[in-house]
């Protein structure tokens, strides 16, 4: 999986590769089990301090989406707590994202297509 950084964005470095990362698991790119580059080889990939990448994996281990340890660094964790809500922040900015779309004259039918496309 090739994580895309965009330095334009308002959007912290650490907080995309973070949902990259989200995105690919839950896109079927990055399986159960599966080694994530060292937070050093990241770095030095993306060209990006390795506190960045760091901080990125840090947030992944609490959310519980990846497992970590020192003999086999950042894996991809095979169980991943289903809490089946939306937490408030995510609801809020899913809101402004239609509100958005809306002032854009988007049309509710594309919206809903649009979330059944990304959904799959």
């Amino acid at each position: 999986m090739v994580i895309r950084i965009d330095e334009l964005s308002d959007v912290p470095i650490y907080q995309q590769i973070r949902n990259q990362i989200v995105m690919g698991i839950s896109g079927g790119e990055l399986k159960a089990g599966e080694q994530l580059p060292t937070v050093r080889a990241l770095a030095l990939e993306m060209g990006i301090n390795t506190m960045t990448v760091s901080k990125a994996y840090q947030l992944l281990k609490t959310e519980g989406y990846i497992m970590t340890d020192r003999k086999n660094g950042a894996r991809i964790r095979t169980e991943i707590k289903k809490h089946g809500e939306i937490p408030e922040a995510d609801i809020n900015e899913l809101k402004r994202i239609l509100s958005e779309a809306r002032l854009s004259g988007v049309e509710k039918s594309r919206i809903i297509s649009l979330v059944e496309e990304c959904y799959k």
